[in-house]
């Protein structure tokens, strides 16, 4: 199992794209700039706990497969 750290930057990206959505869409469900979000993407910000469950809800996946401690949806 990778690193969760490194994980969650990696299936945002894969969710958002296999979703067709950009990353001002997606932002805009997390009700911050499209900056922020590009930074969560790319690892170099942390996600807090209540953004990862928003991301879960919307994606329609767990929490634990966001992060990494699952690979099924």
């Amino acid at each position: 199992m990778k690193n969760a750290d490194a994980v969650w930057p990696e299936r945002l990206k894969f969710l958002r794209k296999s979703n067709n959505l950009s990353q001002t869409d997606v932002a805009g469900v997390l009700h911050c700039s499209q900056a922020a979000y590009g930074m969560y993407e790319l690892g170099k910000r942390k996600i807090s706990a209540d953004k990862l469950l928003i991301l879960a809800q919307y994606y329609h996946v767990s929490v634990d497969y966001l992060v990494g401690l699952r690979d099924e949806v």
